[in-house]
């Protein structure tokens, strides 16, 4: 266990100094100025010189890279050249919104992927399998702009029963948490409760339903093939009811492939969480590296992609962990 989380670990250090290196150069290479377009189209050129020496954008490029890693070594991603706040609380910011987002998400995508994947393996082969198989495709199928955008249409424009953007109607709650949904349980106001979890099904069901028939379709194949193990045959034997049969013996060794996927889906949901999150208005991190992407804020851009691989790598690691739980053979190989 201590050497799957020690190669994890030297990994995130290489996977963080080839990401910076990769986006550094790629900021550079990109046509368009900061400078010039913090400055302004009509400015002087001794102005753009002025702002181009005070961001550092003057100095050889090794220079820069060699400043910039020092600088993220303690957290600091330099300031938005837009809004002249520094990058890592424009991120506390917004980071809490996108984590709200996608765990719902997530939970949604889990409690019914797994449910269905099971349910179309024990009823294989009948309608209720095909049924599932048929909404999984369709899920899969559907790029994620577009089902919000479908939503968006069906349910605020048509029948008008949930918001189409944004985070919240009224005022936030106290800010505790930063998840608005905990933050007005904690204090204890419904009203806002539901006013948040109004805007947040929306968005985290485009999500969802774009995740949930994967992991329906690979519970599905795997329990199929763990239902016909003789362990499973045995327990049956036993005397041990279906429901304990299939929901403590063979569900959790079908899980086993599944933890991969999962891994997977954290992934496919931050990077989908951009899109969504475009399409929904929503406050998060996803949103403001697109409209920082438009206004050439390239630090901005960088400190994402940083982000982003972190929880690449902190994500395997957490699939490597639940693989030596589920499976001991895996954990004393190490």
């Amino acid at each position: 266990m201590l050497r799957i989380i020690a190669r994890r670990l030297a990994f995130l250090v290489v996977v963080v100094v080839g990401v910076t290196f990769i986006t550094f150069m790629i900021s550079h290479v990109l046509p368009g100025d900061p400078a010039r377009m913090l400055a302004g189209p009509r400015a002087e050129p001794q102005l753009v010189a002025q702002i181009r020496a005070q961001l550092g954008l003057d100095k050889p490029l090794p220079v820069q890279y060699v400043t910039y890693m020092q600088r993220v070594a303690h957290l600091d991603f330099g300031k938005s050249v837009v809004t002249g706040r520094p990058i890592s609380a424009e991120l506390a910011v917004r980071i809490p919104a996108t984590l709200e987002l996608m765990l719902t998400a997530l939970l949604t995508a889990l409690v019914f992927g797994i449910g269905l994947g099971t349910l179309a393996a024990v009823k294989r082969d009948t309608w209720i399998d095909q049924a599932v198989r048929g909404v999984a495709v369709l899920g899969i199928s559907m790029p994620t702009f577009w089902l919000g955008l479908l939503l968006i249409l069906f349910f605020y424009g048509k029948l008008g029963i949930l918001p189409g953007s944004g985070r919240i109607g009224g005022l936030p709650p106290p800010g505790v948490t930063g998840f608005y949904l905990v933050d007005a349980l904690l204090a204890g106001n419904v009203a806002t409760f539901l006013d948040a979890l109004s805007h947040l099904v929306l968005p985290a069901a485009t999500l969802a339903i774009v995740e949930i028939g994967g992991i329906a379709r690979l519970v599905r194949s795997s329990m199929i093939d763990v239902l016909g193990e003789d362990y499973v045959l045995t327990a049956r034997a036993s005397g041990l009811r279906e429901s304990v049969v299939v929901l403590q013996v063979a569900l959790r060794n079908a899980l086993i492939p599944f933890v991969t996927l999962f891994g997977l889906s954290l992934a496919s949901v931050l990077y989908g969480s951009v899109v969504t999150e475009t399409v929904f208005a929503w406050p998060g991190t996803g949103k403001y590296v697109v409209d920082s992407i438009f206004n050439l804020d390239f630090a901005v851009v960088m400190a994402f992609a940083l982000m982003v691989s972190i929880a690449y790598v902190v994500a395997n690691l957490a699939v490597d962990l639940t693989y030596a739980v589920l499976d001991p053979q895996i954990r004393e190989v190490g």
